[in-house]
């Protein structure tokens, strides 16, 4: 897998809430580069070019980050780290981005996607999802985007835990307690599942 997407930022000097005020009035975005090797550089992104970027990369997917200091631009491979989001608006107030080694393995959240109609449905059982992501370890250009979940063969009262999930090669699932993914029970009866599943640890 190569690298296939390119965000150009800025080196931004002002720093505090007044400086990152001003930035959003422009409709620009505060950030920060953490390039993995000690040295974080703050940077500034336009609206637009961000939020297009994270539609299609999400938090998982390796991109480049082009930093433009005024005399020169520098280009890292990057995975976004944190958003800050506005309380009521639709826009980000700061963004993080993390510098990656892409031969050294990175863990990340990666979404799970769930396919199909499982058996234990179509007999009349409810399908219970306990999580909406998983962790994952693996070199950074190998991380998947999402992992799908086929659920057709759960049958009422059968379950997929997270040692189950079959992964990309490389790639391995990090947890601490072998956690219940999905479970198909009779309505009524899988809120104690839930709880299990719950109790089970946060992966």
């Amino acid at each position: 897998m190569s690298i296939e997407r390119v965000l150009q930022v800025q080196k931004r000097d002002g720093l505090g809430k007044g400086a990152s005020r001003r930035l959003r009035v422009g409709d620009l975005v505060p950030g920060v580069f953490y390039n993995g090797q000690g040295e974080n550089i703050a940077v500034q992104v336009p609206s637009l070019p961000m939020e297009k970027l994270f539609a299609a990369v999400g938090r998982n997917t390796v991109f480049h980050i082009e930093i433009d200091n005024g005399e020169k631009k520098e280009k890292y491979p990057a995975l976004i780290w944190d958003i800050q989001y506005h309380p009521y608006k639709r826009a980000f107030l700061h963004i993080d981005f993390y510098g990656v080694d892409l031969t050294k393995e990175v863990i990340v959240r990666v979404p799970l996607e769930f396919i199909g109609v499982s058996k234990g449905v179509k007999l009349g059982g409810q399908l219970e999802t306990y999580r909406e992501n998983v962790r994952l370890s693996g070199k950074p250009l190998d991380i998947p985007k999402k992992i799908s979940i086929d659920v057709t063969e759960l049958d009422i009262n059968g379950a997929i835990h997270v040692a189950d999930v079959t992964l990309p090669k490389g790639i391995c699932a990090v947890y601490s307690t072998n956690y219940c993914i999905v479970a198909v029970h009779i309505p009524g009866a899988g809120e104690e599942g839930a709880e299990g599943a719950a109790e089970s640890g946060t992966a």
